[in-house]
């Protein structure tokens, strides 16, 4: 890679980084350019000259976070795939990279998730499709535990895919907003009890 597509993707990482705290903080109409720009240390113009507005590049930070996120949960998989662990255990360990993954960006899932309830937005369909991504990674997963017999064959696979993503999402934000205390050990350790239907009491 040259120097000059390396400087670029660190100044987008920088606008990204920028942005996504900013909005965090007091919301995206409420956050100007100037203000991603200073946060970031850039000139105005180079905002400009990397995104074509303040709307794209929202839309191109929420891509890039969820892709992100997908990666993570497509590389625990394959990980314990190569390992030679059950599909159950690919579950589990995506679980845990999600977690991970929202322990580094906090702010970006926040927003995440704010922005999922909203329907006025430009970056609805694009939200929408890479959400779909990450879910995808999992329903593959629990379609391949179904296929081998460890799991029912009567699951709804998307709707437990999209159950399973949603758990982690909030759980991790209830974890870090009223239970910050407790470690990313102790909260995986709880989801994944969920996961393996030991809650009742009467499990392994």
């Amino acid at each position: 890679m040259d120097s000059s597509s390396t400087r670029r993707q660190n100044t987008r990482r920088k606008l990204f980084e920028a942005a996504v705290t900013l909005i965090a903080e007091q919301g995206f109409s409420s956050t100007t350019v100037d203000e991603i720009a200073e946060r970031a240390g850039v000139a105005k113009g180079t905002v400009y000259y990397n995104f074509a507005s303040k709307t794209v590049l929202f839309e191109e930070l929420l891509r890039h976070g969820i892709e992100l996120l997908t990666a993570s949960l497509q590389a625990a998989a394959d990980e314990t795939a190569d390992r030679g662990g059950s599909r159950v255990d690919a579950l589990d360990a995506m679980i845990r990279a999600g977690l991970d993954f929202i322990t580094r960006y906090p702010a970006l899932t926040q927003l995440y998730v704010a922005e999922l309830w909203r329907t006025n937005r430009a970056w609805q369909s694009t939200l929408m499709q890479v959400r779909q991504k990450a879910i995808a990674v999992i329903e593959c997963v629990l379609r391949d535990a179904v296929t081998s017999g460890e799991l029912s064959e009567e699951i709804d696979v998307p709707l437990t895919a999209s159950a399973l993503f949603g758990m982690v999402l909030v759980a991790a934000l209830d974890w870090q907003s009223f239970q910050p205390e407790r470690s990313i050990d102790e909260v995986h350790s709880a989801l994944s009890r969920l996961l393996q239907g030991r809650v009742s009491g009467s499990g392994r």
